[in-house]
């Protein structure tokens, strides 16, 4: 019986011993690293929040190299980050540089009220005694809160803004400070965590020093903010490749306005004749940022065309020193489409329409050192400073396409379907890529990578050919042959009066036969009474 007792002794101090030795890892990992200076510097100008944080990291423990960061945030923060980026600084100066680092959600440790990690995975293990200077942006969408919930056409839009002075982090920082740049001067009320100063446009929280980890101290922010907040609900991007020299682009849009609702009725005259007054916080126009050399650009809606919008190209000419000469290009400058609906946009009133154009391709289609052909374009939105809640991307292959696959900078999810247009056999490969909550930085180029044998383009007019030569051999086979049914009727008109008279020869030749026998009895018949006589 005391075996047993000491063996079931053993294992229990055996996992009480596991368990004790995995938050002790944390906790060196989190003593051994500490965070001299912090500065963080909130933009709350847009309905989008950009956060920019600067980490002086400095390695001052005893354990080996630490060849990860932790970046925290708390729970109700993680579901509205739509980008997170981090970078480390090389060089002094003029000569510093931004060197790009993979960011990863990460378990953590374990941390009060439920406070989620993000893992900045180092290039070089940090040694004792040294330190790094780590840059960090991430993006919030929908972290504003309108108040009050609903305004009239003549009222500011007030929101609300949720943080905390101090920053959250599993280190101890030394020294830290936070800056919020607000869009006006026009602040309702904030939170006060001593030291606070408010100037302008800016609230500054700090200085503030030897905070413990995972110090918090809640703040929130009442202000104005009349900005569009411009949401795309869905959207939907069609690229089609042709490689006959075109590239079609089709965008459908699903846009709200997703600021304080709008009450009460909507006056025209008001909103013309006072534009500074009424319906400061709704917007009437938006800016599309389009790729150079745009050319057959269409804006339309459920209804039909909407004339009230204006493209702008700009090509400027930038003189180029070579070393033999000197020569003057032409640089090419994005364009610029102003979509206008047909009525404002208030809080919580929609509009969907569809904006096409057409590129040309051989600025975005090229052919890898491989062999294969790969298509460069821009990943989100062109619409400025818009927020897209889902969006959805399909590049539509040429007819023939194998193997298609796509790199994208950051997660998406990526499927395969076929599609059908005109004089398809077997239909034409779309790599479809998906993603939510899509900002502004999202706008980076990717790639989708197929392989396409070239006799594929011979396909379609080969059965134009084929087509026309078939309707030629229709149309002389047509005229060779009378179907008419003028001529059916006459030939059968023919055809029954020749049986008639046929029929009414036999029958007259019957009738005379019957009257010369009629006759012949007669005849006989009085040749007979004359003998009897």
């Amino acid at each position: 019986m005391e075996a047993p007792a000491g063996l079931r002794l053993a294992l229990v101090f055996a996992v009480l011993v596991h368990l004790s030795l995995l938050p002790t890892s944390y906790s060196l990992s989190s003593q051994d690293l500490q965070i001299v200076s912090a500065e963080r510097r909130i933009d709350l100008t847009s309905h989008i929040t950009r956060v920019y944080l600067t980490l002086k990291v400095e390695n001052t423990g005893t354990s080996p190299p630490a060849s990860e960061i932790l970046l925290a945030f708390p729970p109700t923060e993680v579901d509205h980050i739509a980008l997170l980026k981090a970078a480390v600084t090389v060089g002094k100066k003029k000569k510093k540089s931004y060197l790009p680092l993979d960011v990863k959600p990460s378990e953590g440790p374990e941390a009060p009220n439920e406070t989620k990690f993000f893992t900045v995975l180092l290039l070089n293990p940090l040694s004792v005694g040294e330190s790094l200077t780590l840059e960090v942006l991430y993006v919030l969408t929908h972290s504003l809160e309108p108040f009050p919930l609903e305004i009239s056409q003549s009222e500011p839009q007030l929101v609300y803004y949720h943080d905390s002075a101090i920053l959250l982090s599993p280190y101890h920082i030394k020294q830290q400070i936070t800056v919020i740049k607000t869009p006006s001067t026009k602040v309702e009320s904030f939170s006060r965590v001593e030291p606070t100063d408010h100037a302008g446009t800016e609230l500054k929280y700090g200085p503030y020093e030897d905070r413990s980890p995972y110090s918090f101290s809640p703040i929130i922010i009442h202000f104005e903010n009349n900005n569009p907040f411009a949401v795309v609900e869905e959207l939907v991007r069609e690229v089609e490749i042709s490689h006959w020299g075109s590239l079609q682009i089709t965008e459908h849009y699903k846009l709200v306005h997703a600021g304080a609702q709008h009450k009460g009725v909507f006056s025209r005259v008001d909103y013309q004749s006072r534009p500074s007054l009424s319906g400061v916080s709704s917007f009437k126009h938006l800016i599309a940022r389009l790729p150079p050399r745009v050319h057959s650009v269409y804006y339309r809606d459920e209804i039909g065309n909407i004339s009230s919008s204006h493209l702008r190209k700009d090509s400027r000419k930038v003189s180029i020193v070579c070393y033999i000469l000197f020569s003057t290009v032409e640089k090419q400058e994005p364009s610029e489409l102003e979509i206008e609906p047909r009525y404002p946009l208030f809080g919580g009133w929609k509009a969907t329409f569809v904006i096409g154009y057409g590129l040309p391709l051989q600025d975005f289609l090229f052919e890898s050192s491989d062999g294969r052909r790969y298509l460069n374009f821009t990943f989100g939105c062109p619409l400025a400073e818009t927020v897209v809640d889902k969006l959805t991307i399909k590049v539509v292959l040429p007819e023939g396409s194998k193997n298609p696959f796509a790199i994208v900078p950051f997660p998406v999810e990526q499927s395969l379907e076929t599609s059908y247009s005109y004089l398809d056999v077997v239909g034409r490969t779309v790599v479809v890529l998906e993603k939510k909550n899509v900002v502004p930085e999202h706008n980076s180029p990717f790639q989708v990578y197929y392989n396409f044998n070239p006799i594929f383009m011979l396909a379609e007019p080969l059965m134009l050919a084929s087509v026309f030569f078939f309707l030629f051999v229709a149309c002389v086979a047509y005229l060779h042959i009378d179907l008419s049914i003028r001529n059916f009727i006459v030939e059968s008109f023919h055809l029954d009066y020749d049986c008639l008279v046929a029929g009414v020869l036999q029958k007259s030749n019957m009738i005379t036969n019957f009257v010369v026998h009629l006759e012949v009895m007669k005849i006989f018949q009085s040749y007979r009474f004359e003998l009897a006589k």
